[in-house]
């Protein structure tokens, strides 16, 4: 089959592969119909994530078809579309019976501290990823959940990571009714932040970012006010002279560890490797936070240390909440969401290229060319796939 694989720091390609296997009576083979290039991708792509190796198997973000199971498998069938969380999870573990699925105990010998993620090196489990034309998918009877009839593909595909991380980025901010939210980061988290922003209650929502494409999209799709941070001189102050000096109840950090915007931080953090990547968005985080106030994370670091002011932190009584999304968590809630119109997932893609084209879609996406938010993979086995694929809508959503 043909996948994508790691060469070397900014160079991916398609190779021919072996085809997976069923290895354990609960996997299943999925023959992959959409798959997505996620920024923390990036963090692959350009050499910062420990224990990538070359020929590894990127991608996180994957829907498909299920072609076949294990004998174990009872709440999957072959023919099934189905859409995967990013994470991989047992659904036995004390983790997973608290919800907690990206913390899995039993799916990643390589770590105490990050669970198994597809395509996201042997740090994270050495799980082969889902840009390619077949994935294994370990507990299949727990992570894949069917697509919903009537629901487009390209919604489904975003329900793997995106979705899910820019929901749980709000919720871990416990907003309350009227709350002001500040977003660092108009990347695809940071603009489905916003939007589930407002599902949550805010009452003002801002999205700080240097692209100015990205801050028109996020503009429109948050909505939201926004902040080129090209152009002010002190992030704390410049929010709060927007906040009646108040700072913002909520500040969510959806950039991690490739922010830019501290020439220091990028020195010490991304370019010299001497810190888990430039935490300037947490800087920022809680520095702009009121007093009392909450900060969520979900942007990506490494394991090592972040020059963070943790002692800000403490003397302002900050709230801080961070985890990689337990994605299947939310796919009730957020398959409602879509299903009644209020969010459109799909309206934040904005190129779609054949799997063969992955080098040129990460250096696109990377260097932040032809105003790209969000690229979806198409492998060629899935070019004539039927845009809903579980039966079209029996009526037209709003």
């Amino acid at each position: 089959m043909l996948a994508t694989t790691y060469r070397r720091p900014y160079k991916v390609r398609v190779d021919h592969v072996p085809d997976p296997v069923i290895e354990h009576p609960n996997d299943a083979i999925v023959r992959v119909t959409r798959t997505c290039i996620c920024g923390s991708d990036l963090h692959l792509y350009h050499g910062l994530v420990p224990d990538t190796r070359v020929g590894s198997v990127f991608g996180h973000e994957f829907c498909g078809v299920v072609e076949e199971i294990g004998p174990s498998v009872q709440n999957l069938k072959v023919g099934d579309h189905v859409t995967v969380p990013f994470n991989i999870f047992c659904g036995s573990c004390e983790m997973c019976q608290r919800e907690l699925y990206s913390n899995c105990r039993n799916v990643n010998s390589q770590s105490t501290a990050i669970g198994g993620i597809y395509g996201y090196s042997h740090s994270a489990g050495g799980y082969n990823g889902g840009q390619a034309e077949y994935v294994r998918v370990p507990f299949a009877d727990i992570g894949p959940t069917v697509i919903p009839q009537g629901m487009h593909i390209e919604d489904a595909v975003l329900l793997t990571d995106v979705v899910p991380t820019g929901y749980q980025a709000a919720e871990m901010g416990d907003i309350q009714e009227g709350d002001t939210v500040v977003i660092f980061g108009a990347g695809p988290i940071g603009i489905m932040a916003a939007r589930a922003s407002w599902l949550l209650g805010a009452g003002r929502v801002i999205v700080v970012d240097h692209v100015d494409y990205r801050l028109d999209f996020v503009s429109r799709f948050g909505p939201a006010e926004t902040v080129n941070f090209r152009e002010v001189d002190d992030m704390a102050i410049h929010i709060k002279k927007m906040t009646d000096w108040m700072g913002a109840d909520v500040c969510i950090d959806a950039v991690g560890a490739e922010a830019a915007g501290s020439a220091m931080q990028r020195l010490t953090g991304v370019k010299m490797k001497l810190q888990a990547g430039a935490a300037t968005a947490l800087y920022w985080a809680i520095n702009c936070v009121r007093s009392g106030g909450n900060v969520s994370i979900v942007g990506v670091y490494g394991p090592t240390f972040n020059a963070v002011p943790i002692g800000n932190a403490l003397n302002k009584g900050i709230t801080m909440r961070m985890n990689q999304a337990s994605v299947k968590r939310h796919h009730p809630r957020l398959i409602e969401h879509i299903q009644a119109g209020r969010i459109k997932p799909r309206e934040m893609i904005t190129h779609r290229l054949p799997l063969e084209e992955v080098d040129e879609a990460y250096h696109m996406f990377a260097s932040k060319q032809d105003n790209c938010i969000k690229t979806v993979l198409i492998p060629p086995r899935a070019t004539n796939i039927d845009m809903y694929p579980n039966g079209a809508p029996t009526q037209q959503l709003h």
